[in-house]
């Protein structure tokens, strides 16, 4: 009998020692799976090819690449720098680019041009109309008759209209002087070859360090018409990594927001494409997480592109806005 029982005790212990193996055997092997799992997201997460412009808007990109927050992420952003709106919009028209730091404007264009992109978020950029500091100028009023530059059918002469709206200046009393390229354009203000510029920043802050005259600006008059766009075909086939990037983005403002500027500041020049005075004239403003731009500007940005008969549709909020940020 006793001899028996030994038995049966070694039996039940051999079955509890082999339950147990079992599960831990399990547990392991669930784990292994999902560490596949994640591997195999990993892999078949696409690369995203996102265009920047030399402006403050650009600045959460350049710190989640430098800052490894993309990678943090498991995604491969490239980023191509671009130094005037014409050429950013040609590379992602011709299909070098699924997204870039744009504007309403350029949007409502490609749509009505038959190219389709949406906008995934605005941005927190800023525009501001400086005198030159030989002009003699301080006031908008002050414009009349003189060269004002900006860069045709963008967000700067939009800007540039809506602050003479505001200030009871007709649009057709200045002379408007075309020059795309951002760099050029604070080059000859500060050489006296121009009355005046509307810049975005950092340059506006270059130019007026330099002895430039604010006379108005964007966050004045309350308007908002920077974006971040992507391809109709990046934001249907590449959801995954938009808001990957976003996730990689929110830190990034995080970083800006919370940091010495002292910290970052030669790093977002230097990959900012900024001039090397920018790193003592730039004042920055807080930076926002990715939200979707509100419903006035998107039909104020509409609405001055239809009434200079600049594009044929009228287009909706929905027609150009898409949301891809996870709640």
């Amino acid at each position: 009998m006793d001899r028996e029982r030994g038995v049966q005790l070694n039996f039940k212990k051999c079955l509890m020692l082999g339950t147990m193996a079992a599960f831990i055997i399990t547990v392991i092997g669930c784990g292994g799976t999902q560490g596949t799992k994640e591997t195999s997201e990993t892999k078949d997460m696409k690369p995203l090819v996102v265009g920047l412009m030399p402006d403050t808007d650009s600045l959460p990109f350049i710190i989640a690449q430098e800052k490894g927050y993309f990678a943090e992420e498991r995604l491969s952003v490239d980023i191509q720098q671009y130094k005037s709106a014409m050429d950013r919009d040609s590379a992602l028209q011709s299909g070098n680019l699924d997204g870039a730091v744009s504007d309403m404007l350029a949007v409502a264009f490609a749509k009505d041009g038959g190219f389709d992109v949406k906008v995934t978020s605005f941005t927190d950029g800023s525009y501001k109309l400086i005198a030159s500091k030989e002009s003699g100028i301080h006031t908008v009023a002050d414009l009349v008759g003189k060269e004002v530059s900006v860069s045709r059918n963008t967000i700067i002469e939009y800007v540039t209209d809506q602050i003479l709206a505001k200030e009871g200046v007709r649009e057709d009393s200045i002379n408007k002087v075309i020059i795309p390229q951002i760099p050029t354009r604070l080059e000859m203000l500060q050489n006296g070859k121009l009355a005046a510029a509307t810049l975005p920043e950092p340059m506006a802050s270059i130019a007026v360090k330099k002895g430039g005259v604010f006379l108005a600006g964007s966050d004045e008059l309350g308007i908002n018409p920077g974006v971040i766009l992507f391809t109709g075909k990046a934001t249907s086939e590449k959801k995954a990594e938009i808001a990957a990037m976003y996730r990689a983005y929110n830190k990034a403002v995080d970083y800006l927001n919370d940091t010495d500027p002292e910290q970052y500041m030669d790093l977002i020049v230097e990959k900012g494409g900024f001039p090397p005075s920018a790193r003592d004239a730039l004042r920055l403003s807080k930076y926002h997480h990715a939200s979707l731009p509100k419903d006035s500007d998107v039909a104020d940005c509409i609405k001055w592109l239809v009434d200079k008969q600049l594009i044929k549709t009228q287009f909706s909020y929905d027609d150009l806005v898409v949301n891809l940020l996870e709640k």
